[in-house]
């Protein structure tokens, strides 16, 4: 149950994998981003004409005028000004939720298009977070970075300019008190984002640990260990907790710090504003638009000040998408071949040639493995556990590539077929059978494009002995599968053999398929088997003798070595670790040669 983060791609995310968030938001969202956009420049031109109104209004008491059409003017650009706002913030969450929408989608299929080497290391769960907590807070960069801080940034701006036309002394002292604030502020930041990058990590690793625990919660619970595992999932709790109040300490810092400033320049601004008012420089209106002005220029800049934290965590999520799509999946396209293939039958279905094979950073696990299965009938992998027998058929699959050596596929080297060409060609069933969360229907048709007549469903499924079973789910074959309904582990299996029944495949490939299975569906899997071998080539990985003894072709595997190949009567003669083998499936009772 032990989490690792997902590793960091050897390369910066090349420019081809990079988000940019801006030209990505725009894709059918130009009209509402653009109205989102205008709404609010409007909002920000109605707030910035309030204060001069009020000054106006000033002056009109000053002179006994009337307010009447003053006030028809205030109270429309205020109510317009807050309903703009209004819209401009609806538009763009719509649009935002559509952009994180499409990169949810594209994270999700380019990460069941990595290599299974970078999946397990990456860890589900900490996937997950990317897919799930890590969109969410992109959602950030979408609001403030492409409306609230550009528009906070204007009014801002606009609101120094107001400003400095009322009085440019006054804006100079205002700039002195928040430039200090400012650097303050700034310093803050880049420590606000490094603590919310960590945060993000750790909660990708309780993620991963919390999924792995709920895999294996039989097995916790009959080890009586949900208390050590509770113990440990509130330890990586824990360095949430702690990475997040780091964060929150230098962010409760920020609206203090953005106080101070206001209420220095304040104080800067009555005791200069009152001196020149004094000189006559300064009029009493002007001074009380000034003052407006200075109140108002607090909402942008306490937007910029939050914002920018907030963009913070968006940018440490934007990261964490942009070092997963760095990662390139596994390449489906092939090199053109160096010559045109022959046009002979072919004898192999598959040829192993000198393959050496290591897990990065673990010992050998196929050393100087060569073998021949032919392209009709049933050969079969033997050997003890840990001799490689597995992993040769992954190696078949490219779910993983060899060091060294050759692995051939119906005449053709692996990596000269296109991906998705060779695994057209290969059914493969795994060795814990899994199935998809899906209904009964769906794992079935998995390799099809999900599409088959009920009658071959149902004809597929009385080969395997699961019609019964099926017919006695509460949907039939549309039964959902994975959380309140299930099957057991020889159901899983068979409807596995089941799949690989439906394909047309050339090369049919089984990872220990009677395992989970009682003696009579064992003997349904053997004439299933046989069924598959009269014309395409089947290769098993073994362990039970009936199948071992039906094989056209054994290979003895030992260590990461090919130890022998040949019938299996030639095995029991030549072969005195084959005869070990075969005894310890015939509870060691002695074994005739022939």
């Amino acid at each position: 149950m032990h989490s690792r983060p997902a590793p960091a791609p050897a390369t910066a995310p090349r420019g081809g994998r990079q988000l940019r968030l801006v030209p990505e938001l725009l894709k059918g969202n130009r009209f509402s981003v653009g109205a989102a956009v205008a709404l609010a420049l409007v909002g920000t031109v109605a707030t910035l004409a309030l204060p001069l109104l009020i000054k106006r209004l000033v002056e009109t008491l000053a002179t006994g005028g009337s307010l009447t059409g003053l006030l028809a003017l205030m109270v429309p650009l205020a109510l317009g000004s807050a309903l703009a706002a209004a819209a401009s913030g609806y538009l763009l969450a719509r649009a935002g939720e559509r952009l994180v929408l499409r990169l949810r989608s594209r994270v999700m299929e380019h990460t069941l298009r990595l290599p299974l080497s970078v999946v397990r290391a990456a860890g589900p769960g900490d996937l997950v977070a990317r897919v799930t907590s890590d969109a969410m807070l992109l959602r950030s960069v979408i609001d403030m970075g492409v409306v609230q801080l550009p528009v906070a940034v204007i009014t801002a701006l606009g609101t120094l300019v107001m400003m400095a036309l009322l009085d440019w002394v006054l804006v100079l002292l205002t700039l002195a008190a928040f430039t200090v604030v400012g650097a303050v502020i700034w310093v803050l930041m880049r420590r606000v984002r490094r603590g919310y990058e960590a945060i993000q990590a750790t909660t990708g690793a309780l993620a991963q640990r919390f999924t792995a625990t709920l895999a294996a919660l039989a097995t916790v619970k009959s080890c009586r260990a949900e208390l050590r595992a509770a113990q440990r999932l509130s330890e990586d709790a824990g360095r949430i907790t702690a990475s997040t109040l780091g964060a929150a300490r230098l962010q409760s810092l920020l609206i203090p710090v953005m106080v101070l400033g206001q209420e220095a320049a304040l104080a800067a601004v009555v005791i200069g504003g009152g001196s020149r008012i004094t000189d006559g420089d300064l009029t009493l209106a002007d001074f009380i638009a000034y003052i407006l002005y200075l109140l108002q220029l607090v909402t942008p800049i306490t937007v910029l000040v939050t914002g920018v934290s907030r963009l913070q965590t968006g940018l440490a999520a934007r990261t964490r998408f942009e070092e997963l799509l760095a990662i390139d999946p596994e390449p489906d396209a092939a090199p053109a071949p160096t010559a045109v293939p022959g046009t002979a039958p072919l004898t192999h279905a598959v040829a192993f040639t000198g393959v050496d094979f290591a897990h990065p950073g673990g010992p050998d696990v196929l050393r100087s493995v060569s073998f021949r299965a032919p392209a009709r009938g049933l050969t079969a992998i033997v050997g003890a556990s840990g001799a490689g027998k597995s992993t040769a058929l992954q190696l078949i699959e490219r779910f993983a590539a060899p060091r060294a050596g050759t692995v051939e596929v119906l005449g053709r080297p692996v990596e000269r077929w296109p991906l998705g060409e060779l695994r057209g060609r290969i059914a493969y069933v795994d060795q814990a059978c899994t199935l998809i969360e899906g209904t009964v229907r769906e794992n079935l048709l998995l390799g099809s494009g999900g599409r088959g007549a009920d009658a071959e469903l149902q004809r597929v499924l009385a080969a395997v002995g699961l019609d019964e079973d099926v017919a006695r789910l509460p949907e039939g074959v549309d039964t959902l599968l994975g959380r309140a309904t299930d099957l057991s582990g020889g159901q899983r299996q068979r409807i596995a053999l089941a799949r690989a029944l439906l394909s047309d495949a050339d090369l049919v490939l089984l990872d220990e398929p009677t395992s989970q299975l009682d003696g009579l569906n064992e003997l349904r899997l053997r004439n299933v088997v046989d069924a598959l071998a009269e014309n395409r080539a089947v290769l098993v990985v073994a362990h039970r003798l009936s199948t071992v003894q039906r094989a056209a072709h054994v290979i003895m595997m030992d260590a990461g070595r090919v130890e022998d190949a040949g019938s299996h009567e030639e095995l029991l003669e030549r072969s005195p670790a084959y005869r070990e083998l075969v005894e310890s499936q015939q509870n060691r009772r002695p074994v005739p040669v022939s």
